[in-house]
Formats: structure tokens, C-alpha cells, sequence
């Protein structure tokens, strides 16, 4: 199993969970220290890179053989208002987001075609839907996300492949912490269980979306967010 951006957050959680429930997993960092997280081989990679994701890709093989489960969730984000943000800022949410995303399937799909069997998940966010002031940049990469995922649905089906994407809302990680008190207690009263998420919450959801019991689930963009942006 290959879970990118695995270093911290929800990627962490994911990249963790799995390995307790008897995976071998293999996590990619963009630093080049080694994350600590417990039971996972991690590798170098950046995603906006495509030789690095062959490079990394190559790497895990040597760990697992052929790599048959792909959990994108590697991510950034950079605020702003749109007319304030220079085109760097942009493009490198978008080349991280959703390029990247893009780079690791072409990467790794060719080894679950050959199995006729593989999982496809991508961690995308609530935002997709929803929209959110001072984000365009991280809403239209995650909201590609599904359009990615719901066309190598189409793509691979046949091979046996399933192609999912799960979109967390308000989760507790480092990634918000910058987010400032009023706008968190504004997200928080939008959302009908009133709380933030937990990165293991989302982790438990990616684990079945990867397991055997969720071979008919394909094409599918599913909320974890305790139900904000309910019927969007």
C-alpha cells in the first residue's frame, strides 16, 4: 500500500490505521526526514514531480512488490483572496493537489492492471463543494480531485480497479491551526454534529474504501465532515 503525504495529519492517521489493521505500508514525505509514524517505511517524493513520484514509486516496490493500493492525500494549502495571490502561490497548490494526485495514479495504476484487482482513494475536502472565501486555489484542486477519480472509475472498472474519493471537513490537524477562533466557532455552528472531525475518523473510512467489502463502491465522493455542507 502507498499513502502519500503520509508525514503528518490525516495522511499520518491513514498511513497508521492501515498498518494496524495488517497492511504493509509505504508513506512518502516531501522532507527528507524520516517521519515518525509507527509501523510505516516512508520514501522521498514530490508530488509535483513526476520522476520523483517514479522514483518513490520504484522505491516502495522494492518494500511491497507490486503496489496495488493508492491512498493520495498528500495536500497543501495557501490562503488568499485571489487578486492578492501571486501565480506561484496558485500553482503549486494546484500542481501539489491535484497534479501530483494525477502523477501517482499514471505512476502506480499499470501494476493493478496487470493484478486485475487494485483501490484508488483520494482525500480531497468539503470545500470541493462548498466553496470557501480566500481558497480558490485549494478548492479548485480538490474539487478536480473528483473528476479524476470519477473518470479512472470509468477507465479502469473493468480492470477490477475501484476509484473513490472521501472529502473531510473540519479536522482537527496542523493544516488549520493558523485558522483563526470566530472563523473555526462559523464552520462549527454549520455543522450539524457541532465539532470538528478526527484524522482517525477519516483513516476508518479510507480502510473500508480500500478493503475487500467495498468492491461495488466506485465513482463515489463521499463527505466525512459531520455533516456540513449537507446537500451540496
Amino acid at each position: 500500500m502507498f499513502v502519500t503525504g503520509a508525514s503528518r495529519g490525516i495522511g499520518a492517521a491513514i498511513a497508521a490505521d492501515l498498518n494496524k489493521r495488517g497492511y504493509r505500508v509505504v508513506g512518502t514525505s516531501r522532507t527528507t526526514t524520516t517521519p515518525d509514524v509507527e509501523g510505516v517505511s516512508f520514501v522521498h517524493c514530490d508530488v509535483r514531480d513526476a520522476q520523483s513520484v517514479a522514483t518513490a514509486a520504484a522505491q516502495a516496490r522494492e518494500i511491497l512488490g507490486e503496489i496495488d493500493i493508492v491512498v493520495n492525500c498528500a495536500g497543501i494549502m495557501n490562503d488568499g483572496l485571489l487578486l492578492t495571490q501571486t501565480h506561484e502561490a496558485v500553482q503549486d497548490v494546484l500542481d501539489t493537489n491535484l497534479t501530483g494526485s494525477i502523477n501517482v495514479a499514471r505512476e502506480t495504476v499499470p501494476d493493478m492492471m496487470g493484478n486485475k484487482w487494485g483501490r484508488l482513494v483520494f482525500v480531497s475536502s468539503i470545500v470541493a463543494l462548498w466553496g470557501s472565501p480566500g481558497q480558490v486555489n485549494y478548492a479548485a484542486s480538490k474539487s478536480g480531485l473528483i473528476g479524476l477519480a470519477r473518470s479512472l472509475a470509468w477507465e479502469l472498472g473493468r480492470a477490477g480497479i475501484t476509484s473513490n474519493v472521501v472529502l473531510p471537513g473540519l479536522v482537527e490537524t496542523d493544516m488549520i491551526a493558523d485558522l483563526s477562533e470566530a472563523r473555526r466557532k462559523e464552520i462549527i455552528s454549520q455543522t450539524p454534529l457541532r465539532r470538528t472531525g478526527r484524522p482517525e475518523e477519516v483513516a476508518a473510512l479510507v480502510a473500508y474504501l480500500v478493503s475487500e467489502d467495498a468492491g461495488f463502491i466506485t465513482g463515489s465522493s463521499i463527505p466525512i465532515g459531520g455533516g456540513v455542507g449537507m446537500g451540496v
